[in-house]
């Protein structure tokens, strides 16, 4: 006889940073695009677009920035499935679930490798995503520190880049990584769904209540 169960795999810190970061993309997306080529012109002193959309894209940043750090945070002290080896494989059951994963996206594999929480492969590939979350915060910074003369905290922020890489540079990767970032939001929700029917543990509707189902045979 088969049962199903549910288990709290998300915990609230996870499921508030998923969306806190969600909403920044798109807000900073928006605003950066305007930003970088404006299509709307002031037409009063009162009335200026380009420091309102600098204003909502430098605000959108600084929370961005804060919910990152924070859930780099809560990879060291958040329950098993938020933890940073689950990003990084450091155990041969983990290495063979990624190696699992890759052969069933490459139609390899019948059935896709269990896992309560995140899969091999997605960990890793959250573990890029936060590589680039984190060059867009550094680089963001290290313009800040350019438009605004200097500062300690654009300095310390990403400002020491300007040292690395040309101003050019930095806000071309700025703009790629972007890019990167909106084809792994593409991805991921293309790969939610799918994974969501075929298992049918509620894996979308997890990442707002923070409970999958599980079945299980007697």
């Amino acid at each position: 006889m088969a049962t199903t169960y549910r288990e709290y795999i998300w915990e609230l810190p996870v499921r508030i940073t998923h969306w806190v970061n969600a909403l920044s993309i798109l807000t900073l997306s928006i605003t950066g695009f305007y930003i970088g080529a404006p299509f709307l012109y002031a037409v009063s002193d009162t009335a200026l677009p380009m420091a309102a959309m600098r204003f909502i894209h430098f605000t959108a940043g600084y929370i961005f920035t804060a919910s990152v750090l924070f859930r780099i945070y809560w990879w060291f002290v958040g329950n098993q499935y938020a933890r940073w080896n689950q990003f990084v494989p450091t155990t041969m059951e983990r290495v063979q679930n990624t190696v699992q994963c890759g052969l069933f996206y490459c139609f390899l594999e019948d059935e896709i490798p269990h896992s309560p929480g995140h899969t091999g492969m997605a960990g890793i590939s959250y573990a890029v995503i936060f590589t680039l979350f984190l060059f867009e915060v550094v680089s963001g910074f290290a313009m800040l520190h350019l438009a605004n003369g200097g500062g300690m905290v654009y300095a310390i922020g990403g400002g020491w880049m300007l040292d690395v890489l040309s101003v050019g540079t930095i806000r071309m990767l700025h703009h790629v990584f972007m890019w990167c970032i909106w084809i792994f939001v593409i991805i991921h929700v293309y790969i939610s769904w799918h994974n969501d029917i075929i298992e049918r543990n509620g894996l979308i509707s997890s990442i707002f209540s923070g409970y999958k189902f599980f079945g299980s045979g007697h």
